[in-house]
């Protein structure tokens, strides 16, 4: 028989998260708990501005283009 064993970790940024608390409450740093839970929240920021930006870029180009001649109907 074959066990699986899942290991889970904690992750850099969660490593990163726990340091950044840690140093803010001893007080070794003296930063805005913005700056200090940042790699909680950072990822997903810089995620939704870079797609904001491609969709705003992709507006303007689709703005930016002419629009279509319409073909002469036969009849």
């Amino acid at each position: 028989m074959n066990k699986s064993q899942t290991v889970e970790s904690i992750g850099f940024s969660g490593l990163l998260t726990v340091a950044f608390i840690v140093l803010k409450l001893t007080g070794y740093i003296d930063w805005s708990w913005w700056w200090v839970t940042i790699p909680i929240w950072g990822p997903a920021a810089l995620v939704l501005a870079i797609g904001l930006m491609l969709w705003i870029m992709g507006t303007i180009v689709v703005m930016a283009e002419p629009p279509m001649k319409k073909k002469a109907q036969k009849k």
